[in-house]
């Protein structure tokens, strides 16, 4: 019976440290814890910080293609050299395609569905080419870019489209 009331007396005084231990355990795993996402936290944040110039950057850069290869200001840039309308076409289609491959790394900055919208309005710009020079085959190259210049005033073009998604996505940003 001696042997028991001494286990007990060991036990009653074990009893507490290991409570003890296990509560710091438990709070020190809390602590650590709670730590390290703070940590990560401010890490986030400053490279937060260091990249939103270089995104504001391509979204003006995106903004500046959208504007270049906008119908309206395309057809009015870009002059056609002969009266053939298959040499003009081709003269347009090259320019959104160059404009476009000078800015295509910009999709790394941008999310895929902004990248997606601008890459649409490309295409869809040169679709309606193809259509109006199809319409305007027995014309002159000036003929086309009458037809197309009346299609898009009355109608609002993928480009600009593209660009209230773009303005929409930036004012997320803040």
């Amino acid at each position: 019976m001696e042997e028991l009331t001494q286990i007990l007396s060991y036990v009653a005084y074990l009893l507490p440290a290991v409570v003890v231990g296990i509560i710091a355990y438990y709070f020190f795993k809390g602590h650590t814890a709670n730590e390290e996402g703070r940590r990560r936290y401010l890490i986030q944040k400053e490279a937060q910080n260091k990249i939103l110039p270089t995104r504001l950057q391509a979204y003006e850069r995106l903004t500046l293609l959208l504007e270049r290869i906008d119908p309206n200001k395309l057809l009015v840039r870009v002059k056609p050299y002969s009266e053939a309308v298959d040499e003009y076409e081709a003269l347009l289609i090259q320019n959104i395609e160059q404009e476009f491959d000078h800015n295509v790394t910009q999709q790394i900055y941008v999310t895929p569905e902004c990248w997606n919208l601008i890459n649409a309005a490309k295409n869809a710009t040169i679709h309606i080419i193809r259509q109006g020079s199809m319409h305007e085959k027995d014309n002159n190259a000036d003929a086309l870019r009458e037809y197309l210049l009346r299609n898009f005033m009355e109608e609002v073009t993928p480009s600009q489209k593209a660009l209230a998604y773009i303005k929409k996505e930036v004012a997320e940003l803040f």
